[in-house]
């Protein structure tokens, strides 16, 4: 009888699932379709847009010790308080950063769920990572900033939404845009800010993606070098790959 019962409700919920799925509003007031994929776009904890970058207000949470198997860091816990929103970053320290042992090596990396702690092989993400911290360890000294940043501003619910489109045949910019949101909404504000907390004035900058060098410069802080990170691509990544450099302008 329980059995019975179970089975009756889940058949029950599943059907009020597809009724909210179909009334479920897109980000931008709409439901969100591709063939008979319907997808509900809310829009998780993310904005649509991206935010004003110059009402934002640096608060330094936490530090501690850091041992990982890369090597020894100081660990730092920070908030970008915004009027309409807190964004969280996390930032591995190694090393003396005054200016004038020179410029210092940076990594600003987006969070990415699937990539960094899953081993995602749809993304180059996490060889990233590994290849940056590498390069500070090697270099003694420089940072890592982790922006809670998943799937370029969307989040991860909204991430893993765009996968089911790009299942269906759109590529990672088309899947975001078709959810409601702009190709990338990250602006680099919070990075920046913590640059400046750090008393760091030009950097060698670990990155593909020239938005984050016209940003920093846009700050104040001196790219003197933007050093790529090159992965080899796989057969599941020369697509995405190929996409971030025709249409999101990533140099590699």
């Amino acid at each position: 009888m329980m059995l019975a019962i179970e089975a009756e409700t889940a058949i029950l919920t599943s059907k009020a699932a597809s009724s909210c799925l179909s009334s479920m509003p897109r980000a931008n007031g709409a439901c969100c379709s591709f063939g008979t994929l319907l997808i509900d776009c809310f829009h998780d904890n993310r904005r649509l847009n991206p935010s004003d970058s110059s009402k934002l207000t640096l608060n330094k949470v936490a530090e501690a010790d850091f041992p990982s198997r890369f090597g020894v860091f100081r660990i730092y816990g920070f908030e970008g308080v915004r009027p309409t929103e807190t964004e969280e970053a996390v930032v591995l320290k190694l090393g003396d950063l005054q200016p004038d042992l020179g410029p210092s090596l940076v990594r600003i990396h987006s969070q990415c769920l699937t990539g960094d702690v899953f081993h995602s092989l749809r993304c180059d993400c996490r060889s990233q990572l590994e290849l940056a911290l590498d390069q500070i360890v090697s270099e003694k000294r420089g940072l890592l900033i982790y922006e809670h940043q998943e799937g370029r501003g969307i989040g991860l619910l909204n991430k893993l939404r765009a996968y089911e489109l790009q299942d269906h045949g759109l590529d990672t910019v088309e899947a975001n845009e078709r959810l409601g949101f702009k190709a990338d909404l990250r602006d680099y504000a919070l990075p920046a800010a913590i640059l400046q907390f750090f008393n760091v004035k030009s950097v060698r900058l670990l990155s593909n993606n020239p938005e984050k060098v016209a940003a920093l410069e846009n700050a104040g802080i001196k790219v003197v070098e933007r050093a790529p990170i090159i992965v080899p691509p796989l057969e599941t990544t020369a697509e995405y790959l190929k996409t971030k450099r025709e249409k999101l302008g990533h140099l590699f």
